[in-house]
């Protein structure tokens, strides 16, 4: 498997094409919402990734760009949004939220949840991005 810098366009493509395989599979989420995501200070392109994340419908739907009517909009630096998407470590998402490199603007509700624990599926979805990541 190729390697692709986070948040390329290559490793975009190549991210949510691995999740569609997968999601099946995966536990489904916890809440259903619309989560639109602003990565900065990326070190390429524009500087500026959008993203999102569809659970509305009971499974996870992941993409560029941003959808309509988010619940909630989650804006982090490059090196935080790599901590969250790749390394998965929940703890240290907690320390980036109470150090203020997560800002979200909407529904903490919804985003606090507390999602399922991760199944095998979820594991080596996990270890595949790892894999794929420069």
């Amino acid at each position: 498997m190729s390697t692709h810098a986070f948040l390329s366009d290559e490793w975009i493509s190549v991210f949510t094409t691995l999740h569609v395989e997968y999601r099946d599979r995966m536990p489904a989420p916890a809440v259903k919402m619309k989560l639109n995501q602003v990565v900065t200070g990326v070190p390429f392109g524009a500087g500026e990734v959008k993203m999102h994340i569809d659970t509305s419908e009971g499974q996870a739907v992941v993409g560029a760009g941003h959808v309509d009517a988010a619940d909630v909009t989650v804006t982090t630096d490059y090196a935080t949004a790599r901590m969250l998407f790749v390394d998965n470590d929940q703890q240290k998402t907690m320390q980036a939220f109470m150090q203020g490199k997560i800002k979200a603007i909407g529904d903490m509700a919804k985003l606090m949840v507390p999602q399922p624990p991760p199944n095998d599926a979820q594991k080596e979805f996990e270890s595949k991005l790892r894999e794929l990541t420069e």
